[in-house]
């Protein structure tokens, strides 16, 4: 076994600074050993005691008659250093340091925390800070949480990873009470060594894990983490995570709108998107959405049909699914027929959506044979059967009529529990009908099991553009020019325009692109030149002269600084305005697409695509990235307008992030705001850019 099985399966168990009184903290780990039923050695390690619960108690780890497999160390943080040293030393597999004091609290704190580091050696070590693991599947419970002190657990194929220890017992306490099983908990915390995807990697592996869940706070090594999900899709077993922390305030100090639109929250969406991974979007959501997908069912459409025996709970119901975008359409005329042949001059409604059984879904041959019908029916994806308050008094009579079904159909099941009958619902859960007691809960995890179900993304790592000498372009911001000519070295086509200073060269300008024009003030500092009076529209050689005199006092007044060059533009019109734009965030690089302008904010339209590790977006992301936006329509002919040049913007796109991967960590910010998309067959302009670029070296 490698050192993170040994750590999850130990045959041997090191308690050091263990106390003989079970009720203190530094006694739980020997008592939840013992207590749980663990088959392997345990060695309490401790100078000042004799015995620890009928075992013989070691006065250091030296002392200890053979090498553990891990080692639980409940002293502070000032002395835990030397504990791990002394494992170490030993060749233990691992060391769990439970105590708090490191960089969660300064300074200071990350010194002892690489002090520990340090001690560790090649020894693997979890935690800092952490709540420590529980393995339910072995029954092996390596922690000193009072939130653990529980008599028993429910196995299952649930496994979690958590950044923060105190959830682990919020997710054990409340799984175990609903009776839905998990297999492995791990609290990383501080994840001076172990981290999120070592643990993901081994759930991946896991014969005894079907679904992994997440609680992150911030994911540490992305491409680890990449590596680690994707190993976890591949072996079948779905991950779903909950992300705490979306606050985004430091987006207002972007240069660009496009670090206003990209905050770090969204470049997990982002990322989660890409890989697959379900985002709980609720802390009950950690629960109710991997709790679907451990009944091993897959989603395949939004139609779902809702049995009930009280109309007041299936109308909630329905309702909830239909404001998550599912359908609950009435039952097609053979599974109608069906249904009425079970009347027995009961008032059943049964040729509708809900089936509302009322005092027929006290008879089991009925109950069961609505479950069969709905089943069978090619007009359902899913079923939900509503456990009203005939449940209370018979829990079995629902459970046992699910049970007997459940062979019949791989199609999802679902229960919603209408009054408060915990029993009822662990009933259910039990047999493989996971519950729920709220609506919103049924519909997210219905959600859940449809996005599970969808293809993930194809991994196809796409070349970098063909190499482009950007050695003569200056380290800093660049103007609206400089930044149009980069783009247009990597094949963004970008509108007609001229530089001038005069305005006379603004006349002379004009004439000679013909027709409307813009003029716009020339700044590498102002980077939002409308904001400033440095945009004018619609000019002509005859205005534009004096339109710019008044532009370069406007635009004074305005920033204390006076223009002394503008651009005169080729005016495009009649396209439809798109923002393309590049952020950087410690998750990676990423490019994103929206519906572009002055307003591009404002609407905030707009979705993301994290660059692969080499190289730049495939044209296929391009497309799926124009299909996720809400004002795509735009582009497809919307009330009468002309087709757009989609596939002119596909190619756009694929540029953009191909110069984003050329230029790797050089190319600090860049955006084009907007770049118009004309009628089919007249390609795209890049109107306007920004871009910001670090000193030229290897990349």
């Amino acid at each position: 076994m490698n050192a993170i099985a040994r750590l999850i399966r130990p045959r041997s168990v090191a308690v050091i600074g263990a106390s003989a009184d079970p009720a203190k903290t530094s006694g739980r780990p020997v008592s939840f050993l013992q207590k749980h039923g663990f088959a392997g050695a345990i060695y309490p390690v401790n100078p000042k005691v004799e015995r620890i619960a009928g075992l013989m108690c070691y006065p250091e780890v030296a002392a200890l008659p053979a090498v553990p497999d891990v080692g639980i160390v409940l002293l502070g943080a000032e002395r835990a250093h030397l504990a791990v040293r002394e494992l170490s030393q030993r060749g233990a597999a691992a060391a769990i340091v439970l105590a708090s004091g490191y960089t969660e609290t300064g300074a200071e704190g990350a010194l002892r925390q690489r002090q520990l580091i340090e001690a560790a050696g090649a020894m693997r070590l979890l935690g800092p800070n952490t709540i420590g693991l529980v393995n339910l599947t072995d029954n092996i419970v390596l922690s000193a949480s009072g939130a653990l002190a529980m008599d028993h657990f429910t196995a299952g194929s649930i496994g979690v990873v958590s950044q923060s220890g105190g959830i682990l017992g919020a997710l054990l306490s409340r799984a175990a009470a609903r009776g839905i099983g998990l297999s492995k908990l791990v609290s990383t915390s501080n994840e001076a060594d172990l981290e999120l995807s070592d643990f993901i990697e081994f759930l991946a592996a896991d014969e005894a894990t079907r679904v992994i869940a997440l609680y992150i706070e911030a994911i540490r090594h992305p491409l680890r983490f990449r590596e680690a999900v994707r190993k976890a899709r591949q072996a079948g077993k779905p991950v779903v995570a909950f992300k705490i922390g979306r606050s985004e305030a430091g987006a207002k100090a972007a240069v660009s709108h496009t670090g206003a639109l990209a905050g770090s929250d969204r470049m997990y969406d982002a990322l989660f998107r890409q890989l697959g991974v379900l985002r709980a979007q609720t802390f009950e959501e950690l629960l109710d959405i991997p709790a679907a997908l451990a009944a091993g069912r897959m989603l395949t459409g939004k139609r779902v049909a809702i049995l009930t025996s009280t109309g007041g709970a299936g109308t909630i119901v329905s309702d909830s699914l239909g404001v998550a975008g599912f359908e609950t359409p009435a039952p097609d005329g053979e599974t109608a027929a069906q249904l009425r042949s079970l009347q027995s001059g009961s008032h059943a409604n049964l040729d509708r959506n809900p089936v509302d059984l009322t005092l027929a879904g006290l008879e089991p041959d009925v109950l069961r044979g609505a479950i069969r019908a709905l089943l069978a029916s090619p007009s359902y994806d899913a079923l939900t059967v509503i456990a009203g308050s005939s449940a209370v008094g018979s829990p079995a009579l629902l459970a046992d009529a699910i049970r007997d079904c459940l062979p019949m159909s791989g199609k999802p099941i679902i229960a919603y529990v209408s009054p408060h009958a915990p029993n009822v619902g662990s009933a259910l859960t039990a047999q493989g009908v996971p519950a729920y007691t709220s609506a919103e809960s049924c519909a997210s995890a219905l959600s859940g099991l449809l996005r599970a179900s969808q293809p993930l993304q194809s991994d196809v790592v796409v070349g970098a553009a063909n190499h482009v000498d950007v050695s003569d372009i200056p380290a800093g911001s660049l103007d609206e020019a400089a930044a149009k000519a980069l783009f247009a070295r990597f094949g963004i086509p970008t509108v007609a325009e001229r530089v001038v200073q005069t305005p006379a060269e603004a006349e002379a300008a004009a004439r000679e692109l013909g027709g409307k024009v813009v003029l716009k003030i020339l700044s590498g500092e102002i980077t939002h030149k409308s904001d400033v009076g440095g945009v004018a529209l619609n000019l002509t050689p005859e205005t534009i002269g004096r339109r710019l005199a008044r532009m370069a006092e406007d635009v004074e007044a305005a920033t204390g600084q006076r223009p002394q060059r503008f651009l005169v533009q080729e005016m495009v019109s009649g396209g439809t305005e798109l923002i393309l734009g590049l952020h950087r965030d410690p998750l990676g690089t990423a490019v994103l697409l929206g519906m572009g302008g002055v307003t591009a904010e404002l609407f905030q339209d707009t979705t993301m695509r994290l660059l692969p590790a080499q190289g730049g977006l495939s044209r296929e992301d391009a497309r799926s990235m124009l299909r996720e936006l809400k004002t795509r329509p735009l582009l497809d002919g919307f009330r009468g307008r002309p087709k757009a040049d989609v596939e002119a913007v596909v190619s756009t796109v694929v540029a953009f992030s191909e110069m984003a991967a050329a230029l790797g960590g050089r190319l600090i910010e860049a955006e084009i705001n907007p770049v118009f998309a004309l009628a089919a067959g007249q390609g795209v302009r890049a109107a306007d850019g920004v871009a910001v670029l670090g000193p030229a070296g290897p990349v």
